[in-house]
């Protein structure tokens, strides 16, 4: 094909190229309220900055394949380089596969080729990323294959099988689209019609290179390497080489090699995986929803790939084996759980803007959080996305980040769907996601532009949202969203208010700080009276901290309150500490709370001698105050002082000491923690972490017994065996070696009537463990799969 031919391919392929994003309408109106009429009273909104605090990862405000001019104004944290046709990206020759998106073709980019790999598209994209200072999180294949060529071929020529339903009849006659005239799949077609084997060692080559060419992840190269894009649809958007849906063992296997490649050659890399297209990710594999989709009925209740993995649904099982592996080789592969999300609601993800279509966007938002919310979808069930992504890695593999690489609320052209964005956003930093990139990002004239603009430069002269959210709350989040943080750089706290009503609202606003307060506050506003600016308002007087606001329709109001006038003493000393359960090498102490004085509190340090010359043995985040000390000594006699830090850093008096002697060594040989991660009332999941505390074993066998009428019915990481209430466990061979020291994880899913009671009477190797104590499952409902419709929104 022509070089021209492949330019106005490619002009026609760019929503295309790294995924379905969604289509932007560039003809809607938003619906505007009446300036004849009064504002209605609104939900009141409260803020405190002494509690809730959090860090918020800047992370979370990034983009797939951001426009450099935007990027580098809003100083953008993080640029993706994903999709679908990252999925089959060939570095060495610059070319990628379309798959479904377009006909199944190899195109290519219009790049020299003298020097490649050196110039490639992805070399530029790395390069104006570190032109605007943005991390990149690079997309690697994980299908096998990769482009075999530049226009080199199609997966299902029309000469070679036959007629099509459809074809490139423009450009490329012979390309079809898989499809026979009757509508049925064709198969049996020649992967090599297209691409080239593409393994583990081909993301090692490239990361190498990368490596080479702009330095490691921590000496400003990739930071973050994506393990493909949305496997558990490669047998739809890249069938033609990977006709068959991805099942648990495969994309296992394939993370473990391909992650394992990327840290080989570049250790200080970051990995986001399974990268699914949205919810049902969270519950089936690819060979699942393959499998039910054909199959339908009751196959979505029970599939058979879960069924062949003791009914495990899939995100748990895929974390419990990347913990698996570290455990087995001593070092994390998987360092973010990442999940797409495009909204399911009808409409809401795409251009679609009509009235209707414009209040269920807007309150969809809530299923990225709100147990309430009933998602209005056929999903028609609480989602609560974030913190249920919280559950997952907590009970599976803590530890591991979390990351959403793709979302679209759509309509980033029309004020709604700004809304939206500056919505979501806010929501990203309140529930503490790690990493986030909007999927096809706005245009610099966008209200989805100045959504960000809100968080990353509202001022124009690069002032941002804080960095570390507070405590903030709206009667209704519906009408009225917020979320506050304050800002490291001054201390600054800046609120967030989203008026998502067509109408405009009067609500009271209360202000709880650890400082006295300023005078006013600086107010910024951007919404439908001026969709191409934001507007410096009239400073908010702040009358002791309660003030009353009316906040436009369809409007995003910043407010930005400067750290009041300081005090010159700290915190007061916290109350005298009280010691619970004390073992061998391990205490509890709790205190009553200190009070802050010109800032909020930070951190209680607790301290074994003199705080003024030692470091503290433990330091926990306000507001708790108990900490648990490990790593003792036996038998031997402590005391303990707490001291309480303030976010400027000022230290309290210490608190009166707290005398505590430790007691004499157990005997025990083992430490059990024994875990239940979902209990749904008659069946159950359980992991038992086992730490070896005696002499090194080679080979073990574990045992205990049921407490109630548990029955094991496929167990993991290990041999299980059950006879009446008494379990046995021999290792698994890969983790039979426990130093001193050292734990393994083993899991299991068993049944039971009556009461879940945990089991006791652990033995490693005959002799008897301690149990360090049990935690109960998790108070999130286990979701529920259904069968996603063929338009779902990915």
């Amino acid at each position: 094909m022509p070089t021209t031919h492949t330019a106005a391919a490619l002009a026609a392929f760019a929503l295309m190229l790294t995924g379905t994003g969604a289509a932007q309408a560039t003809d809607a109106t938003p619906v505007r309220s009446s300036a004849a009429v009064a504002a209605t009273p609104g939900p009141a909104i409260s803020v405190d900055t002494t509690t809730g605090r959090h860090a918020i990862d800047p992370h979370i405000y990034g983009m797939n394949f951001p426009e450099e001019t935007l990027a580098k104004e809003l100083r953008l944290p993080v640029g993706r380089w994903g999709g679908n046709a990252t999925s089959r990206y060939n570095y060495t020759n610059d070319a990628y596969n379309a798959g479904s998106d377009w006909y199944f073709e190899d195109l290519h980019y219009d790049n020299d080729t003298s020097a490649l790999p050196d110039g490639s598209q992805a070399d530029k994209f790395v390069e104006q990323n570190r032109r605007t200072g943005t991390d990149t999180l690079m997309t690697v294949p994980m299908t096998g294959w990769a482009a075999a060529g530049r226009d080199n071929g199609c997966g299902f020529s029309i000469a070679k099988y036959g007629p099509q339903q459809g074809s490139d009849a423009q450009w490329r006659p012979d390309c079809g689209n898989g499809k026979k005239p009757d509508g049925t799949l064709i198969t049996g077609n020649d992967p090599a019609d297209t691409s080239t084997p593409a393994g583990a060692d081909f993301v090692k080559g490239w990361v190498q290179y990368l490596d080479r060419t702009y330095g490691g992840a921590g000496n400003g190269g990739v930071r973050f390497y994506n393990l493909d894009n949305e496997p558990d649809l490669w047998h739809a958007t890249h069938r033609d080489v990977h006709p068959a849906g991805v099942g648990y063992d495969e994309l296992r296997d394939s993370t473990y090699a391909t992650a394992a490649a990327v840290k080989d050659a570049d250790p200080s890399a970051q990995t986001l995986g399974p990268v699914g297209w949205g919810f049902n990710s969270l519950i089936y594999s690819g060979l699942d929803q393959q499998k039910c989709s054909e199959q339908g009925g009751g196959c979505w209740s029970d599939p058979p790939d879960r069924a062949a993995h003791g009914g495990v649904q899939f995100a748990p099982w895929y974390l419990q084996q990347m913990k698996a592996y570290q455990q087995a080789h001593g070092r994390r592969i998987l360092d973010y759980f990442d999940e797409h999300i495009y909204p399911q609601q009808s409409g809401v993800s795409g251009s679609a803007d009509d009235a209707a279509t414009q209040a269920l966007r807007l309150r969809s938002t809530r299923q990225l959080w709100d147990p309430s919310y009933v998602d209005e979808s056929w999903i028609n069930q609480p989602i609560q996305f974030i913190p249920r992504m919280h559950s997952l890695v907590d009970q599976n593999y803590p530890g591991t980040k979390l990351a959403i690489s793709e979302y679209n609320w759509g309509a980033l052209d029309q004020v709604d769907g700004g809304l939206a964005e500056a919505d979501v956003l806010g929501i990203f930093g309140r529930e503490g996601l790690d990493l986030a990139t909007l999927w096809s990002p706005p245009k610099a004239t966008d209200p989805g532009a100045y959504a960000f603009r809100m968080y990353r430069n509202y001022d124009g002269k690069g002032g941002a949202f804080g960095d570390t959210a507070v405590h903030a709350a709206s009667a209704d989040q519906d009408k009225l969203s917020v979320y506050a943080a304050e800002r490291s750089t001054d201390h600054a706290t800046t609120v967030m208010v989203v008026n998502k009503t067509t109408g405009d609202l009067t609500a009271p606003v209360t202000l709880t700080s650890g400082s006295t307060l300023p005078a006013a506050a600086q107010v910024y506003r951007y919404g439908q009276a001026d969709p191409a600016a934001i507007e410096h308002a009239a400073d908010q007087p702040l009358s002791g901290g309660s003030f009353t606001a009316t906040f436009p329709a369809y409007s995003v109001t910043e407010y930005v309150v400067p750290e009041g006038s300081a005090q010159t003493t700290g915190p007061s000393a916290p109350g005298t500490p009280t010691a619970s359960a004390i073992g061998p090498d391990h205490v509890t102490l709790a205190w009553p709370a200190a009070t802050p004085a010109s800032a909020p509190l930070a951190d209680y340090r607790v301290y074994s001698g003199d705080p003024a010359t030692t470091a503290p043995l433990a330091t926990v985040t306000a507001p708790a105050t108990t900490a648990r000390l490990t790593g003792l000594t036996p038998a031997t006699s402590y005391t303990f002082r707490v001291v309480a830090t303030d976010t400027a850093g000022r230290g309290s008096p210490p608190s009166n000491p707290v005398q505590v002697t430790t007691s004499q060594a157990t005997t025990s040989s083992c430490t059990i923690a024994y875990q239940v991660g979902n209990d749904w009332g008659t069946g159950f999941t359980a992991t038992i972490k086992v730490t070896n505390r005696a002499a090194p074993v080679n080979g073990w066998q574990l045992g205990f017994t049921f407490a109630g009428d548990q029955k094991v019915t496929q167990g993991w990481n290990g041999t299980w065996s059950q006879m009446a209430d008494t379990v046995t466990v021999k290792d698994a061979g890969w983790n039979a070696s426990l130093p001193t020291g050292a734990s393994t994880t083993i899991g299991f899913n068993g049944t039971y009537t009556g009461t879940n009671t945990a089991p006791g009477a652990f033995t490693l190797n005959s002799t008897p463990c301690t149990t360090a104590g049990t935690a109960a499952a998790a108070t999130l409902t286990v979701p529920t799969g259904h069968a996603s419709p063929h338009h779902a929104a990915h």
